[in-house]
């Protein structure tokens, strides 16, 4: 199974987020904020509403309900999602969706401050 993000259950959603990571001191609470312009689940012949983002690979599933709407001139644009996690396993699970995904859909990671993050589709 390749990992994927869905807002609609059965539904993959084509566009490919820009994620960043942002983590407390000691590493072991954070979040993944995931920016989609354009998403296909704003699209008009979307299936209805929002209720969450769900990321699914071969381990399962990790949820988040933490998903808005960006509006430009009364017109949604964008959709910002938010994961997040308390736990240093969680973490680690969620990098392993992270390289799923990035594998899945040809984009690497680039760090804070790694000249190659300009070329990069997310920054983790």
């Amino acid at each position: 199974m390749a990992a994927a993000i869905q807002f609609f259950r059965g539904v993959d959603e084509t566009v490919v987020p820009d994620i960043r990571l942002t983590r407390s001191r000691d590493g072991r609470t954070g979040q993944a904020t995931f920016v989609f312009e354009e998403p296909e689940a704003l699209a008009p012949q979307s299936m209805g509403d929002i209720t969450g983002m769900f990321m699914l690979d071969e381990e399962g599933e990790m949820v988040t309900r933490e998903v808005k709407a960006r509006f430009v001139n009364g017109k949604a644009s964008a959709l910002e999602a938010t994961y997040t996690w308390k736990s240093t396993a969680d973490f680690e699970r969620f990098m392993r969706f992270a390289q799923r995904y990035a594998d899945g859909h040809g984009l690497g990671f680039a760090g804070q401050g790694d000249e190659s993050a300009e070329e990069s589709q997310e920054d983790v």
